[in-house]
Order: C-alpha cells, then structure tokens, then sequence
C-alpha cells in the first residue's frame, strides 16, 4: 500500500469533483474540531486500486506485508491500465453525502435501472436545479436512499421549455453503475 502519486492524485480528484463540486475539501481536510493529525483521511493505492482511510490506519497498515493484505478502508474505485479512474458503487457512501448534482427516481424506475438499465424521463421524480450536460450526478430514490454513485452523463437539460419536449421515453441519465452490482457482480468486484 502507498500513496498516490501527483498524476494519480490529480485524476482521482478530477473524477470525484465531477460529483461533489467544491464539497472535495470536506473529504479531505480533517474535521475542524480535531486537533489531532491521525483523524486526517488519506489516498491509499493497493493493487491498482484505490482506498479511502484515516491516515492512523495507514500508518498501521504499513506493518502488514502486501501479499497478506487484501483491503483497507473504503474502495472508492480502481486505476484502469490505461491510467483512467472509474469509480465502484462501494464509492457511494463516501460520494452521496457531498454530491453536488442529484436525481430521484420514482418507485416504478427502481427495478428498471437497478437490473442494469437507464433512466427514462418517464421515471424522474426530481432533480437538482442548473445541473449541466455531461455531469456526474448521484441517484437517490424518493426516500433518499442513494442508488448510484459512479458517472452519469444528463443529455441536454431537463428544466424549463426544453423539458416539456422531451418523450416520456427519451434516456435523461446513463447507468454507469448501481447497487445493483453486488449481485451481479460479486464475484470479480474485488479481484484483481
């Protein structure tokens, strides 16, 4: 386990402000009230991917031989070989708190986009003002429980006059990924 390096470091941010905006701050600086520096959060990388942990932790962790460990603190995602980041849906609980852009669907669109499909105009229940093209955005059911936390893609705005021209049926929000990942993809979620 060892720390990112200055260009893993600058595309883990990039990726992640694509959701949380100015909010990456709070994941970062430590809580105002500690004084103590092992409160801190801190980047690890492990096998290509990346965790999420109290820098007390890390420093324990040192102690443990790479081959013996498996895991440590929160997977927010893995480095591609092509040096991309993509996020894993074990990303969500860190993520949905400071997102930025959200979307909630309605119950009759939960079973649909958790069983791998997209989200339909049809199927929105609300949606978080001024939320630009092209912009990662978490989805949340209608009673606030998160569903999605890796890159959606909002093709054209939905508010205003445009809204009223879109069909029911037209894609507003692009599945990355869902919780629905643990099912079926349990198996390879954390292999290498």
């Amino acid at each position: 386990m060892r720390a990112l390096t200055e260009e893993e470091t600058q595309t883990l941010f990039s990726k992640l402000a694509n959701y949380t905006g100015r909010s990456l701050n709070n994941l970062i600086q430590p809580p105002s009230d500690s004084s103590n520096a092992g409160e801190r959060y801190v980047f690890r990388l492990h096998a290509s991917r990346v965790y999420y942990m109290k820098l007390s932790i890390a420093n324990l962790a040192t102690s443990i031989a790479r081959d013996n460990l498996l895991s440590l603190g929160t997977c927010l995602g893995k480095f591609t070989k092509t040096g991309k980041f993509r996020l894993h849906i074990t990303a969500l609980d860190i993520i949905a708190p400071h997102a930025r852009y959200k979307v909630w669907i309605k119950p009759n669109g939960e079973m649909p986009f958790l069983y791998g499909g997209n989200i339909v105009k049809a199927h929105i229940g609300r949606w978080s003002e001024d939320c630009p093209e092209h912009q990662g955005v978490v989805v949340f059911s209608m009673d606030d429980k998160p569903l999605v936390g890796d890159r959606k893609k909002v093709p054209g705005p939905v508010r205003g006059p445009v809204k009223l021209t879109l069909e029911p049926t037209s894609i507003t929000v692009f599945r990355q990924a869902d919780v629905g990942e643990y099912l079926r993809e349990e198996d390879t979620l954390f292999t290498t």
